[in-house]
């Protein structure tokens, strides 16, 4: 089998819109490929330039968008959808420019206490979110990645002034779009922005550190400060993942494990939601009874051995064990890959797992699920069924031949 196309993102710096592009660009991307795809939503509206910069002492890539319209309205997040699914582009550029703007629209409707379908995105920022989005995703699908993941994203801190006033730092949508992904200060200053946390979090399938990869593209993308002694810079790792599709064999794994019987039980959630958070794969919890009759339940969890360390870290942080057990174990898994479908107007993600080129499961994805239903009114089984339904009209169905948009990946 032919080894997945794995992208990396390191944010470590931050991370923005077109410094990611720009990344994508210097890792071999072609910039008249890329072009051509934002020109096919919005023709003749922007000019897109690359050129090289440096970043306190490091080179990088920095990409320029320029307006070219004259008259350029304000956009609904429905307009931009309108643009985008009548547009030209292949259907995964397509279907992942979509889903990453549903991000963007869903966390800036909730700072503002409005319903996404309104919310605006004002002229030229207009534009440039378009050239981002859609100009990341293009360069992807140019340089045939099967998959995205990234590590720990830095968000800055202080204030900044918008067109809303003066805002802390991180910008509220930033923080709406960092839910679930690991993420520190970084720094002075905003050092992420909502369109680049939206493309991060929304293209990625996991936070995580550099994964096992045989290296075959560096790209590195300037943001506009050049800060002295922080290379304002994101960077891109392209290679050949080494998981275990790409050597046919299981993938090492640690299973931590503790017994806790004097924790309050809720409590529980959040501790199993910071482990997720923390990039473990899985975790739960087995009721069990202890010597004396006590009642007690044992936290596992699921995770690679380069991450055991900050694992142990959370259990002792948020648990009252005073022990931990480690044992390695080995994890086969059907290979995955995730699509979107829209179900009244919003992006739900579909879970797809799959064997021998067809497809044995796909899964909405219940958070997903969920925002859907409190956004549109629904009842959530409602909302469920017609996320089922969608998928299932796009092919996405048991039984069914893997889409040929995207490759797998192992996933979780």
């Amino acid at each position: 089998m032919t080894p997945l196309r794995h992208a990396w993102v390191d944010a470590t710096a931050g991370v923005a819109g077109d410094m990611l592009l720009a990344a994508l660009l210097d890792a071999g991307a072609d910039l008249q490929r890329v072009t051509g795809m934002i020109d096919a939503v919005v023709p003749g509206a922007v000019r897109v330039t690359l050129g090289e910069v440096t970043r306190a002492g490091l080179r990088a890539a920095k990409v320029d968008v320029d307006l070219v319209a004259t008259d350029v309205p304000h956009r609904t997040w429905r307009t931009i959808r309108d643009l985008l699914s009548n547009s030209v582009l292949p259907p995964a550029v397509r279907d992942n420019a979509l889903s990453v703007f549903a991000r963007l629209a869903e966390a800036e409707g909730r700072v503002h206490g409005i319903p996404a379908e309104t919310v605006h995105f004002h002229e030229v920022g207009a534009l440039d979110a378009i050239a981002d989005v859609v100009g990341v995703c293009a360069a992807l699908h140019d340089l045939a990645v099967d998959r995205v993941t990234g590590g720990e994203a830095a968000l800055g801190s202080g204030r900044v002034r918008s067109a809303h006033g003066v805002l802390p730092v991180p910008a509220p949508a930033v923080i709406e779009l960092a839910r679930g992904w690991q993420v520190r200060a970084g720094g002075n200053g905003e050092l992420a922005t909502p369109t680049g946390m939206a493309l991060l979090t929304g293209l990625s399938e996991e936070c995580a550190a550099l994964p096992p990869m045989r290296v075959q593209g560096i790209g590195v993308g300037a943001g506009t400060r050049d800060t002295p002694g922080a290379p304002n810079v994101v960077r891109v790792v392209l290679g050949a993942d080494l998981g275990p599709q790409a050597v046919g064999e299981g993938e090492r794994m640690v299973v931590l494990e503790a017994t806790v019987d004097d924790l309050d039980p809720r409590l529980w959630p959040e501790a199993l939601s910071r482990l997720l958070s923390a990039g473990a794969a899985d975790a739960w919890l087995t009721p069990v009874v202890m010597k004396k009759g006590r009642p007690a339940h044992v936290l596992a969890v699921l995770g690679r051995p380069e991450q055991s360390a900050a694992l142990r870290d959370v259990i002792f942080r948020h648990t009252t064990t005073i022990g931990i057990r480690q044992a390695e174990r080995q994890r086969f898994a059907l290979p995955r890959l995730h699509l979107a479908v829209q179900v009244a107007g919003h992006s739900i993600g579909v879970k797809i797992a799959h064997r021998d080129g067809v497809i044995v499961r796909a899964t909405p994805e219940f958070e997903d699920v969920a925002a859907c239903a409190t956004a549109s009114a629904q009842p959530l089984g409602d909302v469920l069924q017609q996320a089922i339904a969608q998928a299932a009209a796009a092919g996405l169905r048991p039984g069914a031949p893997v889409p040929p948009a995207r490759s797998t990946d192992q996933g979780r």
